[in-house]
């Protein structure tokens, strides 16, 4: 393997799901960078459908308290529409991963309480300094959310390289008329999902815990 080969993969092996933030925030030059890296993402016809709302500072503070407003008082409604069910496996994977969190901050599976508390995080951002809002053009439907995919994972990568912990979250995108609203964007931009952003307490257990990968041979067949 090349060295290129071998930084990219130890950055891909690198990345996880940030849940707790320090508060200082971010440089700009720093962002800045991790979005110059991710927009050379490759799209279909090269439309380059994506497009990121940041906020920082005083701004993330004024979305959580929305954000948290209107999970108390409204009603979940995806713009794109959630999966309908998780068979087999994707089952079994999906399951692994919450009683892996749970046990990462000592919640027991019984304890419905603190799993609904914990799940409250997400809208708390983790307590993230920063926020991107990622959202596609509504007339693109899952294409334009395919592209829009690859630009999230170009965007994790390239802040895991720089020092930047971050998490993708789909439950912020099930309140797309407020996050419109809030952030001034036309309703025929979809909303397709949150990405909360800092520097990662690493002391938090909640940051220990990391999620396995199929084996290479049950994601792949070859043929010639």
């Amino acid at each position: 393997m090349t060295p290129d080969g071998e930084a990219f993969r130890r950055v891909m092996q690198a990345r996880y799901s940030c849940r707790a933030f320090k508060s200082n925030p971010v440089p700009r030059d720093v962002i800045e960078d991790i979005l110059n890296t991710a927009r050379h993402t490759a799209s279909w016809n090269n439309v380059q459908p994506w497009q990121v709302v940041i906020a920082s500072g005083a701004e993330t503070e004024a979305f959580r308290q929305a954000l948290l407003k209107e999970v108390q008082e409204g009603k979940p409604g995806p713009d794109l529409p959630w999966p309908e069910a998780y068979p087999d496996e994707l089952g079994d994977r999906r399951r692994t991963c919450g009683y892996g969190l749970y046990n990462a901050v000592g919640i027991a599976r019984e304890d419905r309480a603190a799993r609904a508390r914990q799940s409250m995080r997400n809208f708390e951002l983790f307590d993230a300094p920063h926020v991107a809002i990622l959202h596609t053009p509504r007339v693109l439907g899952a294409y334009g959310a395919l592209d829009a995919g690859g630009f999230l994972t170009a965007f994790m990568a390239a802040a895991t390289a720089q020092g930047v912990g971050t998490i993708a979250q789909a439950a912020v995108a099930a309140y797309p008329d407020m996050i419109r609203r809030h952030f001034g964007l036309p309703e025929e931009r979809m909303v397709l999902c949150a990405i909360s952003f800092g520097y990662a307490d690493t002391e938090h257990p909640v940051n220990n815990y990391r999620t396995e990968r199929e084996a290479f041979e049950d994601i792949v067949s070859f043929r010639g």
